[in-house]
């Protein structure tokens, strides 16, 4: 009697959160050689700078980094434990600046400051708003973004914290890009072998952009992704429970779209090399397995990196759908989004010069 003390965790619920805590995360990753042979396998991104330890090393890099995004993924999964295991969905994301490469052989750990809360008017949820910092083995900064999701309560009548929802910018200023990608040697660059012709200057505000290709999801590729990002999430593995909830099937980690369509916007983007920063996103829709995902892009912007004479950076809109083509480039529709747009992305993206 007395030995059943639970030495599970079955994670935290929305009244569980305290404005300004801040929680460090478990799990140290080491990113290794087969964690990003296995991210190319799932998404087939095909960006030079990536893919070849020639092609990286000529243009001044000491070695090819890993895809930014499997390095935001892997921070993101970090926290999923601490803030997500009991979400409802992942709403968005702001302010999210890439500060440092990060290599195969770098370890990343992560902390959190639990920057805003709300409860949602069914008193069933809240939304939980965090920063979140991704750290490499000497503790140099190479991630730090916000983001926001929806937990569920433990108890629908638990009394909430006051209200409190921060203030995030539109966008990263030009000023704020480019410290994860080192000064390389433009002239060095080989637009041939990048697999386009076009450099930053070829690109004009406005300009639309349809990725043309379509790629699946596969159950299995969704989960194995989630895996290997060890991404905790109940609802994308717990058919058991998912089944009896509101889609009655697993969620599609959002991540895992963000993935899919930067790796689509190669055809169009090829010499869009580096993910210098996310403005801001926003999951509109739920993809499931079985879905077909498109994606189209939009110029907001191009700018000259103070400084810098290599790279510039454009400011893209991506938008991502499911069974739904995109040469006509799909967006709003009255107040919301055309049925099938499933992902709007604002961010920054640096080509050669």
């Amino acid at each position: 009697m007395g030995l059943e003390r639970p030495k599970t965790v079955t994670g935290r619920f929305f009244e569980d959160f305290r404005l300004g805590e801040t929680l460090v995360h478990a799990t140290p990753r080491t990113i290794t050689a087969g964690d990003v042979s296995l991210y190319g396998a799932l998404y087939g991104s095909r960006f030079a700078v990536q893919s070849a330890e020639t092609f990286a090393r000529a243009i001044g890099y000491p070695e090819a980094p890993v895809d930014d995004l499997l390095a935001f993924h892997v921070v993101f999964g970090k926290t999923v434990p601490d803030i997500s295991l009991n979400a409802v969905a992942n709403l968005g994301y702001a302010a999210c600046r890439f500060l440092a490469p990060v290599y195969p052989g770098d370890t990343l750990r992560a902390t959190s400051e639990v920057i805003g809360l709300k409860e949602n008017s069914n008193r069933q949820t809240g939304v939980v708003y965090v920063r979140s910092q991704g750290f490499n083995q000497a503790g140099r900064l190479a991630l730090d973004y916000v983001r926001w999701v929806m937990v569920r309560k433990r108890d629908a009548a638990a009394p909430a914290p006051a209200a409190h929802v921060p203030d995030l910018p539109d966008a990263v200023a030009p000023d704020a890009l480019g410290a994860g990608c080192p000064t390389i040697d433009a002239a060095a660059y080989d637009f041939t072998l990048s697999g386009s012709p076009y450099r930053w200057s070829d690109y004009a505000s406005g300009e639309r952009i349809d990725h043309v290709d379509g790629v699946a999801v596969e159950e299995a590729e969704h989960q194995i992704a989630t895996r290997l990002y060890q991404n905790t999430a109940k609802v994308h593995f717990n058919l058991f429970s998912e089944s009896q909830g509101r889609f009655g099937k697993r969620l599609i980690y959002g991540g895992h779209v963000i993935s899919l369509a930067r790796a689509l916007s190669f055809n169009g983007l090829a010499n869009a090399f580096h993910v210098a920063a996310i403005n801001g996103g926003r999951h509109v829709a739920p993809l499931f397995a079985g879905d077909t995902v498109f994606a189209w892009s939009e110029v907001l912007e191009a700018a000259a990196l103070p400084g810098r004479v290599d790279v510039g950076a454009l400011r893209l809109r991506t938008i991502a759908t499911k069974n739904r083509p995109c040469g006509d480039f799909p967006l709003r529709q009255g107040d919301g989004y055309e049925p099938g747009v499933v992902l709007d992305l604002d961010y920054w993206a640096l080509l050669p010069r």
